[in-house]
């Protein structure tokens, strides 16, 4: 299906928005969220990104992330007209007012945050630019990296022999996977750092139409901004970690995570988010940014002991599910079969990056067991991982077809209420570890399973 564009006709009251044009460079899942949230808001959008072959899929309406929400809102914005998909940057940078950078930030070997993308985004305006124009960092980079942007667009200017105005800001984002379009249109806050008052007025007037029901924006200095995006990652990752090391001391003492967790997220100073217990978190952000906070810190001679134990506390507790399948069989695991369920490292998205599953899954293949998955949306990006040496379900109960262990990965709004009557026919030996607390230990039991949690 090859979507066709119509006419952009907007009304009187949005014809202000309508004259501030705007770039996202970078279509991955921050740069494509936040283009066509700022379209759907009446801004005209232009997403860049040097893979052709998702720009061209993109004009089809054919999205490489899933998202909740987002391809009807891409098609929709797409054929009014408001968002448009090119691979050229250079043709675009003179065309619009404001240009995000949101290109990827990978770690490096050593942890540290590859900034080659960023500063080809910076290179390729300073050879092009040839008016005002605000280039905004989205991408997640290291304190530090907004003077060596400005830098680089200096540098390109001077080998041209031109002086041409320019403002560098930085607005982090906070979206999390599976409700990124409700954080994108709705936000608890929105931060951004600037340097001069012109740059501040153009982000207060973009993100305007996001701030009508009070909302609020933090302007800061840039640096602090840049800042505030990994010190906001880290404490939420310190936070899993901790509640996971607390878990495992239940399970020796003989105490509840799941009551410790509404005890302690009962006093305000504290909160009940993130505080549940499971086998590690994963994704893009999380691993990625602790990594690089570690990186940058070990740079200024300024080490950050807890992020580094949160780190590895990480590391150990995706092997929890293993560990206990391999106590569970006295480390007799050749040969059985185990089914998993859920893949993807949270829920709705089918975001492996540094999902738990993967290394599960290593740990069992390595240890001699046959595997057999399941997973609402990540199958196809789990085909492209770990190919075939593993079996793909169709639904929760081919998942479990004469399995000796079922293990919970993932806690998927379906597997909440299953038929356990069906469950345990199918299974060979009912044993279920449940890496993310989903099930009620008295009720499995009950129903005649053998049935472990995490700090349970």
């Amino acid at each position: 299906m090859v979507l066709k564009k119509k006419p952009l006709l907007l009304s009187s009251n949005s014809e202000k928005i309508k004259n501030m044009k705007i770039a996202i460079v970078g279509t991955g899942y921050v740069g494509l969220v936040t283009g066509t949230c700022f379209a759907e808001m009446g801004t005209e959008v232009f997403c860049v990104d040097i893979d052709r072959q998702k720009i061209e899929n993109l004009k089809k309406g054919i999205i490489p992330i899933y998202e909740p929400g987002l391809e009807e809102m891409v098609v929709r914005n797409y054929e009014v007209g408001r968002l448009h998909f090119e691979t050229d940057l250079r043709a675009i940078v003179n065309e619009v007012d404001v240009l995000f950078s949101a290109v990827g930030t990978p770690s490096n070997e050593d942890g540290s945050a590859d900034m080659q993308y960023v500063l080809d985004v910076a290179r390729t305006i300073g050879q092009v630019m040839n008016k005002y124009l605000l280039i905004v960092t989205k991408s997640t980079v290291p304190v530090g990296s907004a003077q060596k942007i400005k830098q680089a667009i200096i540098d390109e200017q001077v080998k041209r022999g031109v002086s041409i105005d320019f403002d560098i800001a930085s607005n982090p984002e906070f979206l999390k996977e599976g409700a990124a379009i409700k954080d994108c249109m709705h936000p608890d806050r929105i931060v951004v750092g600037v340097e001069t008052d012109r740059a501040k007025k153009i982000m207060g007037k973009l993100y305007h139409p996001f701030m009508l029901n009070n909302f609020r924006i933090i302007y800061m200095d840039v640096s602090s901004a840049e800042m505030t995006k990994y010190a906001a990652n880290a404490m939420l990752a310190t936070r899993i970690s901790f509640m996971n090391e607390m878990a495992n001391l239940c399970e020796i003492v003989g105490a509840d995570i799941h009551m410790v967790r509404i005890g302690i997220g009962s006093d305000p100073r504290i909160g009940g988010s993130f505080l549940y217990a499971g086998c590690g978190y994963g994704g893009s952000c999380f691993p990625k940014d602790v990594k690089a906070l570690i990186k940058t810190a070990d740079h200024y001679n300024q080490p950050l002991r807890i992020l580094q134990a949160v780190e590895e506390v990480n590391k150990e507790q995706k092997e929890i599910l293993f560990r206990k399948l391999q106590t569970y069989y006295h480390n007799h695991l050749a040969g059985r079969k185990i089914g998993i369920w859920g893949l993807a490292f949270k829920p709705e998205t089918d975001d492996m990056r540094e999902a738990p599953s993967l290394v599960l899954i290593d740990l069992l293949l390595s240890a001699g067991c046959s595997v057999s998955v399941y997973d609402p949306v990540a199958i196809p990006e789990a085909k492209q991982r770990i190919g075939n040496g593993i079996h793909y379900a169709n639904d929760i109960y081919g998942a479990v077809d004469d399995v000796e262990a079922l293990l919970i990965v993932t806690e998927w709004k379906e597997f909440r209420l299953p038929a356990w009557s069906v469950i345990k026919k199918c299974m060979k030996h009912p044993l279920i570890i449940d890496g993310r607390n989903i099930y009620n230990p008295v009720e499995m039991k009950e129903s005649g399973f053998f049935y472990y949690g995490i700090g349970r």
